[in-house]
């Protein structure tokens, strides 16, 4: 099938090289020259396990192109996915004037049936302002369809591959069959693809966001509680777990959620409400509390040295939002670094993956370290924002002989309390305790 993806961001270029890997023809379009560029070599933009791979692949055997050309992309199309983002405006409703432009750019290229298909996460009732849009500029025929997209970052090309379920909001019959038939080598285990209208995909979106969000921000509160009361949040997250009315996911206690979904989602779906004159009373807690969580750890390290870091050395380990991405935005060690500094800390990082991300944030304000260990070197304090594996089982005695004092910040609870403290370190958890 002839496909266009619109935008090259996450979402657009993980769809594009799934797209071409089941044999479909591709065309990614994006208005930065460079980008384009870069993309037909083969050098993909982003940290995404895998990605690099089969992009040169299919590229080299011609399944998928990169242009900057996007009415040439819309005529060659049968199905057009508009994958541009939707930044959060000053009252946090998603901006959709990206959006809008493509469907312009549409309306004006149509040269016969089209099929849109809209992958950004976009409010409840985009799919009609996206076809008002089209059919103000053509009298050609077309269906807009919503199909959110549910990737994680880290895991994007398997969830894109094997995905858990498909959503598909049409009720155009046409635009439904052929859908079908695109995404049936994706569902071959028997996952299945949910039909429905447009704005009910539009708010399952928002909805399954908002409900992994409550999760996270309920196990952070329970766990500051369990830290005041004595109790132990990894034994209660397995008590909860293993109750299958819950079930075991997403409930990890640590320092808050962020990336370019969860935090922009909730804010959006709260705006979404407060314009039709309702209020997400649990999802305005829900948010409150991430926000008070990101800056957890900077709040127990200024306490733990009487209330002043000033010249205090702080290593960082992990600056992504989550293991596997360089992506930090809205990432809880953002935040806590950015405190830190604001208190005359000297700071000193070390990711993965998203060090040049951090170089564009914070330039000359911190020390960038080319090792974990190296980090280390003469620290008062470690403190854990990120759960990458190799931050899982480190080199105690040697972290011990690197550093000048003797405190661990552990905002993602990787390490065991007891045997932190046989091996000399204080360690500040979250919901098990301080040794």
């Amino acid at each position: 099938m002839k496909l266009a993806v619109i935008g090259t961001g996450y979402v657009g270029l993980v769809a594009g090289v799934g797209f071409a890997e089941s044999g479909n023809e591709v065309i990614c379009v994006d208005k930065v020259e460079e980008k384009i560029a870069s993309l037909t070599r083969g050098e993909v933009p982003i940290y995404e396990p895998g990605l690099d791979k089969l992009l040169r692949r299919n590229l080299s055997e011609g399944r998928i192109q990169f242009s900057t050309d996007i009415e040439n992309a819309i005529r060659h199309a049968y199905v057009i996915f508009v994958a541009v983002g939707t930044p959060p405006g000053e009252d946090g409703s998603a901006d959709l004037s990206h959006v809008l432009e493509v469907a312009e750019s549409i309306g004006r290229a149509m040269n016969g049936y089209k099929i849109i298909v809209n992958k950004s996460t976009v409010p409840v009732g985009t799919a009609e302002k996206v076809a008002a849009r089209i059919e103000s500029l053509t009298s050609h025929p077309f269906d807009v369809v919503s199909n959110p997209e549910f990737l994680k970052e880290g895991a994007a090309l398997s969830d894109f591959m094997k995905p858990d379920r498909i959503v598909i909001g049409t009720r155009s019959e046409r635009a439904r069959e052929v859908l079908k038939e695109l995404y049936a080598p994706y569902v071959r285990t028997m996952n299945p693809i949910l039909f429905m209208d447009e704005r009910s995909a539009e708010m399952t979106k928002y909805a399954c966001n908002a409900m992994l969000a409550t999760r996270i921000s309920f196990m952070n509160d329970i766990a500051n509680l369990c830290d005041l009361v004595g109790a132990d949040v990894h034994m209660i997250r397995m008590g909860m777990g293993t109750d299958p009315r819950i079930g075991n996911k997403f409930l990890f206690p640590g320092i808050g959620y962020g990336g370019s979904c969860f935090p922009k989602d909730v804010r959006a779906l709260m705006q979404t409400a407060d314009e039709n004159g309702h209020s997400l009373r649990v999802l305005r807690a829900v948010h409150e509390v991430n926000e008070d969580q990101k800056l957890l750890m900077l709040h127990r390290a200024v306490a733990h040295f009487g209330g002043e870091v000033a010249d205090k050395v702080i290593a960082v380990w992990g600056l992504s939002f989550k293991p596997n991405t360089d992506d930090m935005r809205e990432a809880p060690a953002w935040a806590m670094i950015q405190g830190f500094l604001e208190r005359g800390a000297k700071v000193r990082v070390f990711d993965p993956a998203a060090m040049g991300t951090a170089k564009e944030i914070f330039g000359d304000a911190v020390e960038y370290s080319d090792s974990a260990y190296s980090a280390l070197d003469g620290a008062d304090a470690l403190v854990v924002a990120t759960e990458w594996n190799e931050f899982r089982t480190p080199d105690f005695p040697r972290m011990r002989q690197l550093m000048k004092g003797d405190v661990i910040f552990d905002g993602r609870n990787l390490y065991n309390p007891q045997r932190m403290e046989e091996m000399g370190f204080r360690l500040y958890s979250v919901g098990r305790g301080t040794v």
